[in-house]
């Protein structure tokens, strides 16, 4: 835990104020006047600084705004003597988070501190974004049934005590940070912070800033000190999401944090140390970066002590319709249509979609579907998916360009490309529809007996 800075010219007054604070469970320095202070608070992090007003040099008044130059949002007590209360409220104008007098007493002086510090880290949570956290009721819920998703989550559970860096290996929007935030809450840093950073997301050079901050001063606009998410998570957990986009120059920088549990803030000269467990993320295949060097191999070798592979939402089975209907019930509060269901055919329309998108598409499916729905069902045509494309296994024979058959007078080529065509389209909305032959021509949009013929042409009565 950071250290209180105490600032008071009066020796004897100094000594009785931090046995005071060492008796309250609180880490002290001490400065003997405004100008140690300054310098100080410049140089290193403080939970709290506890100030007299009149100092030599550098007043109590100099130190807070100083201090509040470097850190915004710090809880600076002023203690002031007898007559000097008007000062004093002053001070608090300036950002002074309280006064105290002369003689000081230590019980409210105690609670005065108790509230400044716990105020200072709701700050700190609000800059880290954390509703969810403060929202979070336990560990966050994974859905799923398929075997491979359960593996991976009982892999989850092993690892959480260990301490050790975890790589999360899968495509976009399978759920990497899920599993990241349920490693942290199940972890025995699950009290402490868990700050996100997506290094795909940030311009290359602006990512040695947002991990690691900068002092005051460091370039133009830099008015302030900022903390970087490095330290934001400190005793807790920074996820690196897209951790392969990271540029080869901080990735040297990474690994001397990971080796050394320590860095130093940009334009600073300080080394600053952390205690922070590392889980990295990605939808790159690293060792194939680490085979054309764009990706270290030192690094990697660090991340990956526990891999976990999420796999892709097309590959879960009926996982994708437990999610749907997750998704659905949340919506259904929200959106308050507590009486939406899902249509057969919607189901079937679900579980046919290969979900390039994963499990973040299949959620943005549900959420449009439920705002846009008129009635008490959502059908598949509701659900806005595009249209079935088969993949290169399921191409009938000789569809593929290099098979294609292309000998032949124009209409007889089109003629066969138009047969392979409608074998699909049509296989595929029977499947859909349970080889119901009047819905399916529905879809299709064409009548009952244009179907029927189109089946037996096509040889697919059975």
């Amino acid at each position: 835990m950071e250290p209180v800075l105490l600032v008071e010219d009066k020796a004897e007054l100094r000594t009785m104020l931090r046995k005071a604070l060492e008796r309250f469970g609180y880490a002290v320095e001490e400065a003997p006047d405004g100008t140690a202070a300054i310098e100080k608070s410049r140089n290193r992090r403080y939970q709290l600084i506890l100030s007299d007003l009149k100092l030599p040099g550098h007043s109590g008044i100099d130190v807070l705004r100083e201090a509040k130059r470097a850190e915004p949002t710090i809880p600076v007590i002023l203690v002031t003597a007898y007559g000097s209360v008007e000062e004093a409220v002053t001070a608090m104008k300036e950002g002074a988070y309280d006064f105290v007098q002369k003689p000081v007493d230590l019980e409210h002086l105690k609670l005065l501190l108790q509230r400044a510090t716990r105020e200072q880290e709701l700050l700190r949570e609000n800059l880290l974004l954390r509703e969810e956290y403060s929202a979070r009721y336990g560990f966050p819920r994974i859905v799923a049934e398929h075997p491979s998703m359960k593996e991976a989550s009982q892999m989850t559970q092993r690892v959480a005590a260990a301490d050790s860096t975890v790589l999360l290996l899968g495509e976009s929007g399978t759920g990497k940070e899920l599993f990241a935030r349920a490693i942290h809450y199940l972890s025995p840093r699950a009290e402490q912070p868990f700050v996100a950073l997506n290094c795909a997301a940030i311009p290359e050079g602006l990512v040695e800033n947002e991990l690691f901050g900068h002092e005051r001063g460091a370039y133009t606009g830099a008015g302030a000190r900022k903390i970087g998410k490095l330290e934001l998570a400190h005793r807790g957990t920074l996820f690196l999401d897209e951790i392969g986009e990271l540029p080869l120059a901080m990735q040297s920088k990474l690994l001397r944090v990971l080796e050394e549990r320590r860095f130093v803030r940009v334009g600073g000269t300080q080394e600053i140390e952390v205690n922070v467990r590392i889980i990295t993320a990605t939808n790159k295949d690293l060792r194939a970066a680490v085979a054309d060097k764009s990706f270290r191999d030192d690094l990697y070798f660090r991340i990956a002590a526990v891999p976990i592979t999420i796999p892709a939402l097309r590959d879960r089975g009926d996982d994708v319709l437990l999610l749907a209907e997750h998704f659905l019930e949340r919506f259904k509060r929200e959106f308050r249509k507590a009486s939406l269901t899902l249509t057969e055919e919607a189901r079937s329309r679900l579980r046919a979609y290969a979900w390039p998108g994963n499990v973040r598409e299949l959620q943005n499916t549900i959420e449009r579907a439920a705002i846009l729905a008129d009635g008490t069902e959502i059908d598949a045509g509701a659900l806005q998916l595009p249209s079935a494309k088969p993949a290169a296994e399921e191409l009938p024979d000789g569809m593929l360009a290099e098979q294609f058959v292309w000998d032949g007078p124009l209409e007889e080529v089109s003629q066969r490309a138009v047969a392979h065509v409608e074998r699909f389209k049509i296989q595929n909305a029977l499947r859909e529809t349970k080889w119901n032959k009047t819905r399916a021509a529905e879809k299709l949009g064409v009548s009952y007996k244009t179907l029927l013929t189109k089946i037996r042409n096509l040889g697919l009565e059975n």
